[in-house]
């Protein structure tokens, strides 16, 4: 993967992000990190072409966003929509989820990601529905 400059603001902002993660952030970390969900690897708090997101999959391009209430509100919304579509022009795949659905039905949403994860990958998304 190309590695480009990051700002050393967004650094530091990415590193105080990790370690005031929401209970719902925390919550999707334990089931992702270390390859535990299907061999996938992500990394949190990512910057990404000035933007700093939530969870990444850089081997699939796979980007998870988490939305607290706020992002229901109009401005936040149209921010969320011009974030995804720069990710998306980048070849990122952009999935978000409310706080609630990780809270509420974490193996759900576990499986929504391998499916999305594995649509160029056939056998990987049919072992997390077995």
């Amino acid at each position: 993967m190309n590695h480009a400059s990051v700002p050393d603001t967004h650094r530091r902002l990415a590193r105080k992000m990790r370690k005031s993660m929401t209970e719902a952030e925390l919550k999707l970390w334990n089931e992702i990190r270390a390859h535990r969900l299907m061999g996938l690897g992500f990394r949190r708090q990512l910057p990404i072409s000035g933007y700093i997101v939530d969870f990444a999959c850089p081997e699939k391009k796979l980007v998870i966003e988490i939305d607290g209430s706020h992002h229901g509100e109009a401005g936040q919304a149209e921010a969320d929509r011009i974030r995804d579509a720069k990710l998306q022009s980048l070849g990122w795949t952009v999935l978000r989820f409310w706080n609630d659905d990780i809270l509420r039905d974490i193996d759900g949403v576990c499986q929504h990601i391998v499916v999305s994860a594995g649509r160029d990958e056939p056998g990987l998304g049919k072992e997390a529905a077995a």
